[in-house]
């Protein structure tokens, strides 16, 4: 009988281990897109950041009563946004600039991700965004 049992189980093993290691590696796909993904985004709201810097720096000095006061117009935060991200020679394009209020400078900037490792598990692009506002102030 013990002969029996292990006549039935043989090659089992090896069925385990390539299952395990299919899985491994898709694993490991997974988690190497996901890094290339999370580097992607940071490297987009960097950008962003530095557009909405750059917007911000160019206001315009009014005086209002005998106080100075740096003033945003939605012109000007574009033009410095796109000179930042045309620079940046990526290719994220700038999605709207513009100025809420008028001492803050609003920029969003958008890219595509493409997968590192193609792979089943992974869509092959996927649309990425950035937001960031900065202010001016004039002391």
């Amino acid at each position: 009988m013990n002969r029996r049992i292990t006549r039935d189980e043989q090659g089992s093993t090896l069925l385990l281990t390539l299952g395990y290691v299919l899985l491994a590696l898709a694993v490991i796909l997974v988690c190497a897109n996901a890094s290339s993904l999370y580097l992607a985004q940071k490297r987009l709201d960097s950008l962003a950041d530095s557009a909405a810097l750059a917007g911000a720096d160019g206001f315009r000095i009014e005086l209002v009563g005998d106080e100075p006061r740096a003033v945003l117009i939605d012109a000007s935060v574009t033009d410095q946004a796109t000179a930042v991200v045309a620079a940046s020679g990526g290719g994220a394009e700038l999605v709207s600039s513009g100025t809420p209020d008028g001492v803050s400078a609003r920029v969003t900037v958008a890219d595509v991700w493409h997968p590192i490792l193609v792979s089943p598990f992974v869509p092959g692009g996927v649309q990425i965004e950035a937001t960031a506002t900065s202010r001016t102030v004039l002391n």
